[in-house]
């Protein structure tokens, strides 16, 4: 096992791969990132899948029978990652085992279109869940207001979730109220409490974003500061006598998720952010390359301050350089949403021309 993986597992933090493709899972090369790099999860998202089923043909041989039998647009596409996804979840299985369902998690993201669709994303979380027939496969949601409702309703259906596109603090405590009132609401209908969550931060668009109104020496600041002071939050909270009350019921903390961790500027190190958010009980997700050097030459110092250190000031001096963080995170998280229905319309115009060729 890498000895620069295990030291950020050996202080509490997950470690999830932000990719995955049929290739991956049929070379070895997911089970060795597993057995040797502390990969413990993974996530994905329409861009990813857009990438993994574009390139090459190994989606093709399932493509033709599906498309032969009447499977279309999006239901053909579910199938596909569901395939994969299963697969990934099953590899996971022991880790998810040996920690009690706390680790060993994959991820699959609801249409992007429904982003304001609160009723239509609730019906398509809980199916999607039941079609996968696994236990640790989450259904992403975006934290967005109308992605809150379905939250809600879907963690007191039961349904896994992890809430993504969150930019904010503000953004994060929201995804949270809905995770504790859904959970609250199954103690009060006599239900479990034990449905499990996490909260996707997505940090290093902050600095992508900003990186033109800034002078050199202040890049690459925004999005760690951003994500010292939502740390803070989910900290307070996790002491906070409301969660207490649902710990002690047999409820899991809704663990705080670090995204978007690849270093984009190629002048910043190719380590920076995994570094820069090392803390207990939260999760890292990290693209293939960023995963790869810090496994060569990352280090891991001082965990992330639980009062957020010096967030605040860093935050601070960038508004004083006219950057609004409340109006950014709201820019981004529009943004994010648009990208993946731009990815999700283009994947599924891949998939139709495929099918087309091979019938």
């Amino acid at each position: 096992m890498n000895a620069n993986t295990q030291k950020l597992q050996a202080l509490g933090q997950s470690l999830w791969l932000d990719n995955i493709s049929r290739q991956m899972l049929n070379d070895g090369t997911l089970a060795r990132y597993i057995g040797e790099l502390s990969i413990t999860g993974l996530t994905s998202n329409p861009t990813i899948f857009e990438h993994a089923i574009g390139k090459g043909a190994a989606y093709d041989v399932q493509i033709a029978p599906l498309s032969r039998a009447g499977r279309f647009g999006e239901d053909l596409f579910n199938q596909l990652a569901l395939s994969d996804l299963v697969r990934a979840a099953d590899l996971f299985k022991p880790v998810h085992d040996a920690t009690g369902g706390v680790d060993g998690w994959v991820s699959l993201e609801l249409s992007p279109l429904l982003v304001d669709d609160s009723d239509t994303s609730i019906e398509s979380a809980a199916r999607l869940h039941e079609a996968a027939a696994r236990p640790n496969l989450y259904i992403k949601i975006p934290g967005t207001k109308a992605g809150v409702k379905a939250i809600e309703e879907s963690i007191f259906a039961g349904v896994p979730i992890n809430v993504t596109l969150l930019f904010s603090r503000e953004q994060y405590l929201a995804s949270a109220e809905a995770y504790l009132r859904g959970i609250e609401r199954r103690l009060s209908a006599g239900k479990s409490a034990q449905v499990d969550s996490v909260a996707s931060l997505f940090v290093s668009r902050w600095d992508v974003a900003v990186k033109d109104r800034v002078p050199a020496g202040e890049r690459n600041r925004l999005g760690i500061a951003i994500a010292r002071r939502t740390y803070k939050a989910y900290r307070e909270l996790l002491q906070s006598a409301r969660w207490q009350k649902l710990a002690a019921a047999g409820a899991r903390p809704q663990r705080l998720l670090f995204g978007s961790t690849g270093t984009k500027d190629p002048d910043a190190p190719d380590t920076l952010y995994v570094e820069a958010l090392a803390a207990p009980d939260t999760v890292n997700t990290i693209p293939d390359k960023t995963l790869l050097a810090f496994a060569e030459h990352g280090n891991v110092g001082a965990t992330m301050p639980v009062d957020g250190g010096d967030a605040e000031a860093v935050i601070a001096q960038f508004r004083a350089r006219g950057i609004d963080d409340a109006a950014l995170a709201e820019q981004l998280q529009q943004e994010g949403a648009a990208a993946f229905a731009k990815s999700w319309k283009s994947l599924l115009g891949e998939i139709a021309g495929k099918a087309a060729r091979l019938a």
